[in-house]
């Protein structure tokens, strides 16, 4: 049974389909953690003041990834199954609640087809291999911390902390880089954004950036090697003064709204994945 399915997962195509249909599903749950876990931290910290205080938490419906089931904010309807296909049911509801017909955004069936097209991607470039494996749990992660972020400024611990030691445990076989480079990468990840976050705020006395980006950045060098991290600060850095000026000029954003750099970090992370190497060449030879 085993070389059958060995065989069946070998042709690249086959694969690639699988990975990117378990993409679409798993899509659907990352739209969960990216809603939950927000709300999750915020009730564990108003109990944590609360019981600082001496007083009782606040009693509240039990609130968990799993638990209640997925309904709508405005009627409360339950989503069923058949409410609840990656990108189909969204299409066919018209992106309307069955029951009250509120609008549903458009981010949830974006954020199933980013994670299945991404799934898919990374099953064709890597094969099927431990590094597929590994380049498809970064992804997944790297979805949930950048919606994360946009909503809400907040880079979990629950993720990116996990996230790091995850690099490590790949690396173990050098899977992505060897175990030296990635120690290496992990902790000059760290350590290059505390030094800026640092830096700047002596300069000018207020916060550039956030623990959670140094953290992000410590799991990206722990994933792809100190190597990368120059050229992942590199391509965040320019992708994010670039949207800055746009949401400067164009949305008439004020200069003192700040913006979140996790999603910057995390799609450099992803460009450093798959073609860091030729990237760096690339730029070792213009220079």
């Amino acid at each position: 049974m085993m070389p059958g399915l060995f065989a069946y997962f070998s042709d690249p195509v086959l694969f690639s389909i699988c990975c990117g249909a378990l993409g679409l599903l798993v899509g659907s749950f990352l739209n969960v953690v990216i809603h939950r876990l927000p709300l999750m931290m915020e009730r564990d910290w108003l109990g944590q003041c609360a019981e600082l205080r001496g007083e009782e938490p606040a009693a509240q419906e039990p609130l968990s990834l799993a638990r209640p089931r997925s309904r709508c904010p405005q009627c409360g309807h339950a989503i069923g199954a058949l409410e609840n296909i990656p990108i189909l049911s969204w299409l066919l509801l018209r992106g309307r609640c069955s029951a009250c017909r509120t609008p549903i955004s458009a981010r949830y069936p974006l954020v199933e087809a980013v994670t299945g097209l991404l799934t898919a991607f990374a099953a064709a470039h890597f094969g099927y291999s431990w590094a597929a494996t590994g380049a498809i749990v970064l992804i997944w992660c790297l979805i949930a911390l950048t919606f994360i972020d946009f909503d809400t400024q907040l880079l979990p611990d629950s993720i990116t902390l996990p996230l790091l030691w995850g690099g490590l445990l790949f690396n173990l076989s050098g899977t992505f880089t060897d175990l030296h480079s990635a120690v290496i990468g992990a902790i000059a990840g760290y350590l290059s954004l505390w030094s800026v976050y640092w830096a700047f705020k002596l300069a000018t006395g207020k916060e550039g950036m956030g623990y959670g980006d140094f953290k992000l950045l410590a799991a990206l060098g722990a994933w792809l090697g100190w190597q990368m991290l120059p050229l992942t600060i590199l391509l965040s850095s320019l992708v994010g003064a670039v949207v800055g000026i746009v949401l400067i000029v164009l949305a008439k954003r004020g200069r003192n709204v700040p913006i979140p750099f996790g999603p910057y970090l995390a799609a450099a992370g992803l460009l450093a994945l798959f073609w860091g190497k030729e990237l760096t060449h690339s730029y070792l030879r213009l220079l």
